[in-house]
């Protein structure tokens, strides 16, 4: 296949967009040292802002180059359904009474784990809340154990080795978490209907092998980081916020349940969220402040992945059939922290007459990559923008994220393969 200007530039634009994923840090320098344009320096020093950026200079070089129709039409052909319901979730699963429900079985689950100081609710953050994302979903999931880590963790002043290493197994985790279930993980999703993956197949073929790299990745980093666990204090009741009412919470839950079972269907769960808004008003002492930007942000984040990302299929789509079944696993992979798992699914979707073997490597291989940078899977911005503050510079270094998620990645890698 021989590619359009417009998928040349595309590509280009890719690519640069995930060197500038890399190079946030050198923004924010700059914001710094040259005052008079802090502001877009700023701007562009925010790693969820990247490719929502480069996807606006592909929309002018597409209107320049062929027109406004054809380039609105392109624009109108994209799905935004994930930026979306990843912006409901994280907002609806991010307030006091979600928090408050979700942190008290974290504790109550914690005190049957006999381990010193703060390091059984962390082990059950790092193994439980992951696995709870093949139900309530991956996005919703990120965010909760995102604010937990954040509040009961990262705001105790732990050492950067501590951080970097939280983020990289969470990430690892959160990925292949959600595959018990064919809705939760996105690679799943797009192919999980075409394919006639139920969940008893999901269950049998991929679920309990990541179930048990989740637990073993989450026994290695409390050991690994148990000298500074063990100093922390066991988490306490914060008095300042007194437990929200039942029905409240309940009127929660059914919100961020509405919201999972229609995630197809943004019309619908968007209305939803709505009446979230006005119900979260209507009680604002049993609030905290709503993650409207980081929710926004993240939004922006994807949906610039989506614009990008319906230019790559040219040279992805050729690289991917031309593995055998057991390249594809490792193609899988390494291509995943190139680009959104979900986007290497979908192609594979659209190939008649794959193997069973090639589809279960293919899946497997990019929920294995999905904690290798932050476009390889989408909650994970979701966390980023949640943690970001308390690194240095308020980012989160991508080769800091690429080491620490390789080891976590390797055991979820050999579960796939082995068991």
């Amino acid at each position: 296949m021989t590619p359009t200007t417009i998928q040349l530039i595309g590509a280009a634009l890719f690519a640069v967009a995930i060197l500038h994923t890399f190079s946030t840090k050198f923004f924010e320098r700059l914001a710094h040292t040259r005052p008079a344009h802090a502001g877009i320096w700023h701007l562009l020093g925010e790693v969820e802002v990247v490719f929502g950026f480069w996807a606006l200079v592909l929309a002018v070089a597409m209107f320049s180059l062929e027109g406004p129709e054809v380039a609105t039409q392109y624009i109108d052909s994209r799905n935004f359904t994930e930026p979306l319901f990843v912006f409901a979730i994280m907002v609806i699963a991010g307030t006091r009474p979600i928090l408050q429900t979700a942190s008290g079985f974290v504790q109550l689950i914690a005190r049957l784990v006999p381990l010193p100081g703060s390091m059984g609710t962390y082990f059950i953050v790092m193994m439980f809340v992951p696995l709870l994302g093949s139900f309530i979903t991956e996005p919703a999931a990120m965010t909760l154990a995102a604010l937990i880590l954040s509040e009961r963790f990262f705001a105790s002043g732990v050492s950067a080795r501590f951080k970097y290493a939280t983020l990289g197994v969470l990430f690892v985790n959160i990925s292949i978490g959600g595959t018990l279930t064919p809705f939760a993980a996105p690679p799943v999703l797009m192919v999980a209907g075409k394919w006639g993956w139920d969940i008893q197949f999901m269950m049998s073929t991929f679920g309990w092998k990541a179930a048990l790299a989740v637990a073993v990745n989450a026994v290695g980093i409390t050991v690994f980081l148990r000298s500074e666990l063990a100093k922390l204090a066991a988490p306490v009741q914060n008095q300042d916020r007194p437990p929200v009412p039942l029905g409240l919470v309940l009127v929660h839950l059914l919100f961020l349940v509405g919201v999972v079972v229609f995630a197809h269907h943004p019309p619908v769960f968007m209305g939803l969220f709505l009446f979230f808004l006005g119900v979260s008003h209507a009680y604002e002492h049993h609030q905290d402040r709503l993650i409207l930007r980081e929710g926004l942000l993240v939004a922006f984040f994807l949906a610039g992945l989506v614009v990008l990302g319906g230019q790559q299929q040219w040279w992805l789509q050729p690289v991917l059939m031309n593995m055998s079944s057991d390249a594809v696993f490792v193609g899988a992979t390494l291509l995943t922290a190139l680009t959104d798992n979900a986007a290497l699914t979908y192609l594979g979707s659209l190939v008649e007459g794959l193997s069973d073997p090639f589809k279960y490597s293919l899946v497997a291989g990019a929920v294995t990559g999905g904690g290798l940078t932050i476009i390889a899977n989408a909650p994970n911005p979701a966390g980023v923008a949640i943690l970001r503050g308390h690194f240095k510079d308020g980012a989160v270094h991508p080769l800091g994220l690429l080491f620490a998620a390789i080891p976590p990645t390797l055991v979820a890698a050999l579960a796939f393969r082995l068991l």
